[in-house]
């Protein structure tokens, strides 16, 4: 299950090792992933290159499982995908995402 916080200025939400923060003060998303112990080099998006808030559900064909992300989508096609328990978590986190951003 993803955590959201959600102050004025960000929203920080956490699945698993992964950590996305949008912060209005900085102008820009920052994702920090976790692989085992180790902290990987953060990815950095400007807010204003923000073109859109989209859910990725696809099924893993070894086990027949959902598996469902929310995307964060830049205007040049770039995206931070924030790994989600199940559909409603996903949508959860994109709804929290598309109201911080004023997305509709």
């Amino acid at each position: 299950m993803t955590e959201i916080t959600r102050t004025d200025q960000a929203l920080e939400l956490r699945s698993g090792g992964t950590t996305l923060t949008l912060d209005r003060s900085g102008g820009k998303a920052v994702m920090q992933r976790k692989f085992l112990f180790v902290k990987m080099k953060p990815a950095e998006m400007k807010l204003d290159d923000i073109a859109d808030v989209k859910l990725d559900i696809g099924v893993d064909r070894a086990s027949g499982v959902e598996v469902c992300s929310t995307m964060l989508v830049s205007r040049d096609g770039a995206a931070f995908a924030l790994p989600a328990a199940d559909k409603a978590d996903a949508e959860r986190s994109a709804a929290a995402m598309r109201e911080f951003l004023h997305q509709h």
